[in-house]
């Protein structure tokens, strides 16, 4: 076992989590993306950033969901510096994918009012969500990465269907970008908004957990 502190509370996790898993352990919740239950750790979206303490008044921003929780580690979860940064991050990604609900429930759930990059929509966020689905769940990897930087893409090889593909839709399904904003045909400077406009109301016993998504001050349960 493995003992740190996230929040100014001592922890004990087993070797090799993650501070994600460790985090989510305590009930704290932290944003992802790029992470999906079952899937291998990428560590590439930056959504689910946390601050390590390095001592001596140092710290570092680190991927969550792809650090593992070591010894005497101190981590903040929550800090001005990690809110900071994850609405950088989120503004850049919505400035590629507006039109994904997933984005716009992130950006108005931090209280994202304004994006200050320039939004074109690329149609992908190169989670890699879909492609490490493909390879360790379905056990076919008929979908990769193609090319590199600004060029670098989801694709088949040569863009001709492998005989591996399955068919199977596992890809869309899995895609964080694949759906639209409530609201997308009246996006406002590339933000939908409508979330943060809706009223507290009490958690009703059947809850599905809609209201994770609400609110510009994180996720308060109503």
């Amino acid at each position: 076992m493995v003992e740190l502190t996230i929040d100014g509370v001592k922890v004990r996790a087993v070797e090799g989590t993650s501070v994600l898993e460790a985090a989510r352990e305590m009930g704290i919740i932290i944003p992802t993306l790029c992470y999906y239950p079952g899937l291998s750790s990428y560590g590439e979206c930056r959504v689910c950033l946390v601050e390590v303490l390095k001592g001596k008044g140092r710290s570092s921003l680190e991927a969550s969901c792809a650090m593992p929780v070591e010894n005497g580690m101190v981590v903040l979860t929550n800090s001005e510096k990690v809110k900071k940064a994850r609405k950088v991050v989120v503004e850049l990604l919505l400035a590629s994918c507006p039109t994904s609900k997933t984005l716009q429930d992130l950006a108005s759930n931090m209280g994202i009012n304004k994006i200050r990059f320039a939004v074109k929509d690329r149609g992908c966020i190169l989670c890699g969500r879909c492609v490490r689905y493909c390879r360790e769940q379905m056990r076919s990897g008929g979908i990769g990465f193609v090319g590199r930087g600004t060029s670098r893409r989801v694709a088949t090889a040569f863009g001709v269907t492998p005989v591996e593909c399955r068919n199977c839709g596992g890809c869309e399904w899995i895609c964080p970008v694949c759906e639209r904003a409530c609201t997308a045909d009246s996006l406002v400077n590339g933000l939908c908004g409508a979330c943060q406009n809706a009223a507290p109301v009490e958690t009703c016993r059947i809850c599905v957990g809609c209201s994770e998504s609400v609110g510009a001050h994180g996720h308060t349960v109503y």
